[in-house]
């Protein structure tokens, strides 16, 4: 018999309906016995939903709750580092969506809590890009196909705030999302699986539509965080990053890292999971960017979305977390703060953080 685990839902959002509760109905043993939301209403019509026999006004109460073996929580970020400090706490094992929290400060103290319970597993919601041709890339870089990295890109463009009659989005409430701002640190997370992490961060960003109506209140707002930003970074090793991401851009969408090294280059198109590449090991020599070949991704080497199942299985098995730890949402987090800083002051900044900094 498979002993087993029991699930309360903090914020039960979009992603949290969409993969989170089927992912874990799906596993043996594991339900879904406790659920609160931001309203009442929603709180019953999402436990009406999904058959969830209890229901919680506040968050606090999923967690004190002696039925509750493992917290998900799904709720914007501002809750993130409550919330996981008390479940921790309260002996409950944590899935955090992404971003890990507001600052670098709460990423700490999240952390730091995670390791004074290392029998709890403590794991954030992955970056879902690159996940299909992570070992792919991962086995390329290993052999040698790009020899020393040298140059980094970054590009993400959407229209997700295009619109200047769009309502104020929680993403863009700083009061909500803290330093967080576009794909800016799920993007930065999937580099992270490929290069070393950045030293030193230079930034710009702007607000192209500086003010939205807020959706709660009526009230025109300023916007908390931008739609475009632009950051120079330099590797561990040397090697230089940039980025460039805008969420005002109606045409012309893509997302992609290009990684160029001595060797070779490689292009991970994020939105549709496709590689190509050339490298001198293979015998290429002078090749221009629309005359890279496509690399396959074998089904056997394709990864794609297991979080529900990674959890359970490191609480059950002890399994290590791979996507994604505490410690790696904690450098995402110090990039995209050293990002804001770096923007606000229009100097360079230094990483990783210093603690007494991020506090």
């Amino acid at each position: 018999m498979v002993a087993p685990i029991r699930i309360g839902i903090i914020g039960a959002g979009a992603n949290t309906r969409a993969k989170h509760i089927p992912g874990l109905r799906a596993i043996e043993a594991v339900q879904i016995v406790a659920l609160c939301n931001r309203r009442p209403e929603s709180t019953r019509a999402a436990a009406r939903e999904f058959n969830v026999p209890r229901t919680y006004a506040h968050w606090e109460e999923v967690v004190a709750d002696p039925e509750v073996d493992a917290v998900v929580i799904g709720t914007w970020p501002y809750l993130h580092c409550p919330i996981t400090l008390a479940a921790l706490e309260a002996g409950k094992h944590v899935l955090t969506e992404a971003r890990l929290a507001m600052n670098a400060a709460e990423a700490h103290r999240m952390l730091a809590a995670a390791k004074a319970h290392p029998k709890l597993v403590a794991q954030v919601v992955p970056s879902p890009f690159g996940l299909k041709g992570d070992l792919v890339v991962r086995e390329l870089i290993d052999d040698g196909f790009l020899g020393e990295l040298r140059e980094v890109h970054v590009h993400g463009f959407n229209a997700a705030l295009a619109d200047p009659a769009a309502a104020l989005s929680w993403r863009q409430d700083a009061a909500l999302s803290g330093f967080n701002m576009l794909t800016l640190g799920i993007v930065h997370e999937t580099l992270l699986r490929w290069t070393p992490p950045p030293v030193r961060v230079l930034a710009q960003v702007h607000a192209h539509i500086p003010s939205r109506i807020d959706p709660e209140s009526g009230v025109r707002r300023a916007v908390g965080t931008p739609d475009s930003v632009q950051v120079l970074t330099i590797l561990e090793d040397g090697a230089r990053a940039s980025y460039h991401f805008s969420g005002a851009a109606p045409f012309g969408q893509s997302m992609d890292v290009l990684l160029y090294g001595t060797q070779g280059v490689l292009h991970y198109d994020l939105v549709n999971d496709r590689i190509r590449g050339a490298s001198r090991r293979h015998g290429k020599t002078a090749v221009k960017a629309d005359e890279l070949e496509e690399i396959a991704i074998a089904a056997e080497k394709a990864g794609g979305w297991n979080v529900e199942a990674d959890f359970v299985d490191a609480i059950r098995q002890g399994t290590p977390v791979r996507f994604t730890d505490f410690a790696t949402g904690v450098a995402y987090m110090e990039f995209t703060e050293a990002v804001a800083r770096s923007a606000d002051s229009g100097a360079a900044v230094e990483l990783p953080l210093d603690v007494s900094e991020a506090e």
